[in-house]
């Protein structure tokens, strides 16, 4: 097997998921005095992934203390009732809102089969094995687990969904965000600018949390962003305006296609509007490839907005 990992200081080591693409989705494994964490962990496809960098770090399962997830859709947690299994000292935290999901997966599933289709989820995603109740518990906003003395703090992040924490790591300076602070593929990457977007997937999407919670993050003032979707970017103010603005822009393009059952011309603007974000005359990236990388978070952007739109009429 093939592993694609990152290390980084303060004991953090990022693992390609190998969801649908390198480069796509990650999860990071924590190394503190012998103990460890795991942030994320992809669908249940990437659990012999998350497994065998464990003993490529020289750590056997019982070394892991914990799995935190940010939240509960299938690319950042579908694997975690698997990885237990598998980890027989560890417990689970998940927002509380997104407890009985992990317990109880069926309407996970149900609803992934019902964006992706039944085959295609199959594929992508694998199945969903039900936490162990004995070993999965909620989180409490601003908790602190302590990995071997290491403060490791929950935060509860709503916007891109009802159930998103962050895990903030003061030791390292770095914020894992899950899809609160949005995606940056390092593909897009020219100098030192990077584009960064919001995620407004389906179904929990809520604007007003969104700026919220962006408003709190910065301001712990983090020196990285731990991004699942992909990999660690540098904090900067200029991120968070950026970010702020997009939202807004997400929002106008959403509103201006509201009345529109099909969702492609929004999924359409939002690509347009992705992509003069993202292209620079220097930029080996060509349109098609970009497409190509933008494709699927543009058309689930663009359902999400639709969703959330719906609901506020």
């Amino acid at each position: 097997m093939t592993l694609f990992l990152k290390e980084f200081s303060h004991g953090i080591t990022r693992i390609d998921t190998g969801y649908l693409r390198p480069g796509f989705a990650a999860s990071y494994l924590l190394v503190e005095a012998g103990e460890a964490v795991f942030i994320e962990t992809g669908p249940s496809h990437a659990v012999p992934v998350l497994l065998a960098a464990l003993a490529q770090k020289g750590l056997t399962p019982e070394a892991v203390r914990a799995v935190l997830v940010t939240h509960v859709h299938l690319d950042h947690a579908g694997g975690a009732g698997e990885l237990l299994r598998h980890l027989p000292r560890a417990e689970l935290l998940v927002h509380p809102r997104g407890l009985r999901h992990l317990l109880d997966p069926a309407k996970l599933q149900a609803g992934a089969e019902a964006v992706y289709g039944r085959e295609r989820f199959q594929t992508l995603l694998g199945g969903i094995h039900p936490a162990d109740p004995q070993r999965t518990r909620a989180t409490a906003d601003q908790e602190q687990f302590l990995l071997s003395g290491r403060a490791l703090t929950l935060l509860h992040t709503p916007g891109h969904a009802l159930h998103h924490q962050c895990v903030w790591d003061a030791a390292s300076g770095g914020l894992f965000s899950g899809d609160a602070w949005g995606i940056s593929y390092r593909v897009f990457d020219q100098g030192g600018d990077v584009l960064l977007f919001p995620a407004t997937t389906p179904v929990q999407f809520d604007l007003e949390a969104s700026h919220q919670t962006l408003d709190r993050l910065a301001a712990l003032s983090p020196d990285w962003i731990f991004l699942t979707h992909f990999d660690r970017i540098s904090f900067a103010p200029r991120l968070t305006e950026r970010l702020h603005l997009l939202l807004d822009r997400f929002a106008a393009l959403g509103r201006a296609h509201q009345h529109q059952r099909d969702p492609a011309g929004l999924t359409e603007a939002l690509h347009h509007l992705l992509w003069a974000e993202g292209s620079r005359p220097a930029s080996p990236v060509t349109a098609a490839v970009g497409r190509d990388w933008l494709a699927m978070d543009c058309a689930l952007n663009a359902q999400g907005l639709q969703e959330w739109l719906r609901r506020l009429s």
